[in-house]
């Protein structure tokens, strides 16, 4: 998966090696550099972090693991999907489980880590064929997140060569958020609903009444984007 041709390959495989050997807290920029054959001003043309060296690692298992997730079927739930999708990314990890070991139970997580994780969590919905858009989109990326997180401590313990116990895990997990997800999106259908009901009635009388003023960032009074600004981001 890591091209050791490229400075980012040397960099990544170099932390990965040493977070397999010792407590991640306990290695350096300068102790990365080094195993990666440069100096400190080689590595910071690259990264500036050990969380960037990180962000940059998931980076490439969110590739790897869309280009080997197997996509969804017809008929097939998206729970399944979903799960179908998670143990591929798990199969991506697996020659680094000592790693994330150690990784994980540093417990340092920055900024750019956390934006990078949350971006794995709407690439595994689109895998398996979810949404990850909009404000449902949103709730569905944060809940698999809680998920993920909770399914990958018992994958880093799970010693056994079929993952019985990562599998049931992730199974009821999913099957939870499930559940909560169902009343969520009808919330968010409701809500969408009543916002329609209102934008029509201010539609049938703005013949007698002015237009709604328009707020700083391009939308009307009601939230709703009025110009080419208001894209998603």
């Amino acid at each position: 998966m890591l091209d050791l041709g490229t400075n980012e390959g040397r960099i990544i495989s170099a932390a990965l090696r040493l977070a397999a050997e010792r407590p991640w807290n306990e290695i350096s920029l300068r102790d990365i550099a080094e195993a990666a054959g440069m100096n400190l001003a080689g590595l910071s043309d690259t990264y500036h972090s050990k969380s960037e060296v990180l962000a940059g690692f998931v980076k490439q298992v969110d590739r790897e693991m869309l280009a080997n997730a197997p996509a969804p079927q017809p008929g097939e739930s998206q729970r399944d999907a979903l799960f179908e999708v998670i143990m591929a990314r798990f199969d991506v990890l697996a020659p680094y489980k000592s790693a994330l070991n150690s990784i994980v139970k540093s417990g340092e997580t920055e900024l750019p880590m956390l934006r990078t994780l949350l971006s794995s969590q709407a690439w595994m919905l689109q895998a398996a064929g979810i949404d990850s858009d909009g404000p449902a989109g949103g709730l569905r990326t944060a809940g698999l997140a809680s998920v993920y997180a909770s399914v990958l401590r018992t994958w880093l313990e799970d010693d056994d060569p079929g993952l019985a116990r990562t599998m049931a895990a992730l199974d009821r997990k999913l099957r939870r958020g499930e559940s909560m997800m169902s009343v969520l999106d009808d919330t968010l259908g409701a809500a969408r609903r009543v916002n329609d009901m209102l934008r029509s009635g201010w539609g049938s009388s703005s013949s007698t009444t002015a237009a709604p003023p328009e707020d700083e960032f391009g939308g009307d009074a009601n939230g709703t984007a009025t110009g080419p600004q208001g894209g998603a981001a």
